[in-house]
């Protein structure tokens, strides 16, 4: 059946003008479905998932020194003089968990928590074979530990995916050893993403429904395409058994990890030399004018850090780290740890109103420097508005001390806090020293009261002053009261 031409022409128009909408917003990717079975995914990958058995060595203690004690204790009641005091005994403690083969050298991934402390370490393979393995390294602040053994000829492998590109909802397959019942499988959907447990400060967990149980530790979290996504880790249950929540180390953070571990013998993260806390909604409609609650606020700097040397200062608000979106507090420390040592990193921060771009040369994070770059807790928030409540004094020998503070230290000290005001609630409390306010150096009560009825002039409910407390600052918002 022929159209007349004009039909012919709308037709075409429209083809072309959805070809040009699909080139410049492009459909998501579907979703894949589960297949009809798992057996061939399964099959392939199994050979590389290998159980943990360790050994530990310890002296009396746990249920036989109770035992022993309970004895001595009814013998005692009989009148009986008990039993003399013998040498110590020794126990073997053991403990079983899940790992994975990364290279068939024989390079095997494990949680830390699997096989710490323990005085033998053995590897048994899907085919049943039993090696002796070593420890390369290990990091209980991300609880991955990195095992080698000495294979005769080379072992089945897995390669890993990314996690960053999971979705929630996407099908998992997890393999393990759960109650010593090696080569188990079971199969679920991402839960959730980025989930902080408060295990260490890089949590960054996936959540999944895949059953996971004691035992399945260290071992792997599989995509559809037998990509190690992630590794099995902790779970959540009043019982001790599966209840449907599980969580596992993001691929993206074990892979840099097991690397470092590999190459180094321990990990080497990147360090940036800043306190950082949440920014809430109080601190985002506060002076710092942010158009939504985002990105990480600086509390201080350390003295000499790779911040300092870039010029970020307290009161900053980091956006982005390396081109990546800093979406809260929790992101950064993590953002920081897994970047290359001695990078020249891009940081776009919030400063006065406007966004600035800094150059940082990141550095090496140690334990000398880890309590100095570790979060600030974030403060309380509040939902009462109420007056200050504060009474503030210029620094004097007599004031420093009383309240033991350092001979350099600036700004007003806060010398008390009406219990029914905003400061009371916020937790201030006598010996906090206020350095800023709303981002501008106080030195004087003046100061203070000046910078508060400036605020109030422009319109502003909320201050925020910078609090020093036991030589570390962090940020506060208050709200204003009535004038």
């Amino acid at each position: 059946m022929r159209y007349p031409i004009p039909l012919y022409a709308s037709v075409y128009a429209t083809a072309m003008a959805l070809l040009l909408a699909l080139a410049v917003n492009p459909l998501p990717a579907a979703a894949r479905s589960a297949p009809d079975s798992f057996a061939d995914l399964v099959e392939k990958l199994q050979p590389a998932v290998v159980n943990i058995s360790s050994t530990q060595v310890i002296e009396d203690g746990g249920v036989e020194e109770f035992q022993d004690l309970f004895r001595e204790f009814l013998e005692r009641r009989r009148g009986g003089e008990g039993e003399e005091e013998g040498p110590r005994r020794q126990r073997r403690a053991n403990s079983l968990g899940s790992g994975f083969i990364i290279d068939p050298e024989g390079y095997i991934v494990t949680n830390n928590h699997v096989i710490e402390g323990a005085d033998e370490i053995n590897v048994r393979l899907a085919d049943n074979s039993l090696y002796k393995a070593t420890v390369i390294g290990t990091d209980d602040k991300t609880d991955l530990a990195l095992l080698k053994v000495e294979p005769e000829r080379p072992l089945p492998s897995l390669d890993w995916g990314s996690s960053d590109r999971l979705r929630v909802g996407d099908w998992v397959v997890a393999i393990g050893n759960p109650f010593g019942l090696g080569g188990t499988v079971t199969a679920g959907i991402v839960s959730a993403r980025q989930r902080d447990i408060n295990s260490g400060p890089y949590d960054d967990f996936i959540q999944t429904d895949a059953s996971i149980n004691r035992g399945n530790s260290g071992g792997p979290l599989f995509n559809l395409d037998g990509e190690v996504i992630g590794v099995n880790t902790a779970i959540f249950s009043q019982t001790g058994g599966s209840v449907g929540i599980g969580f596992a180390i993001p691929a993206s953070l074990a892979r840099n990890v097991t690397e470092s571990l590999r190459q180094f013998g321990e990990v080497r993260r990147g360090w940036l030399g800043v306190r950082i806390q949440t920014v809430t909604e109080e601190l985002a409609e506060s002076r710092l004018q942010l158009p939504e609650a985002t990105g990480a606020l600086v509390a201080s700097v350390t003295p000499g850090g790779p911040a300092e040397a870039a010029g970020i200062k307290p009161g900053d608000v980091v956006l982005t780290f390396d081109g990546r979106e800093v979406e809260n507090m929790r992101r950064l420390p993590r953002m920081v740890a897994e970047t290359a040592i001695g990078k020249d990193v891009e940081v776009v921060v919030w400063r006065n109103g406007e966004r600035r771009t800094l150059k940082v040369e990141l550095g090496q994070l140690d334990d000398t420097v880890l309590a100095r770059a570790s979060a600030v807790e974030e403060p309380e928030e509040l939902d009462q508005i109420g007056d200050l409540g504060l009474s503030v004094a210029r620094l004097s020998p007599e004031l420093r001390q009383r309240y033991e503070l350092p001979q350099e230290s600036g700004g007003v000290v806060i010398t008390e806090v009406d219990q029914s005001g905003s400061a009371a609630e916020k937790g201030l409390q006598p010996g906090d020293v206020i350095l800023e306010v709303d981002q501008e150096s106080v030195s004087t009560p003046a100061d203070v009261a000046e910078r508060i009825r400036k605020a109030r002039d422009d319109g502003y409910n909320v201050v925020t002053l910078l609090i020093q407390r036991e030589g570390g600052q962090q940020w506060f918002a208050l709200r204003l009261g009535q004038s």
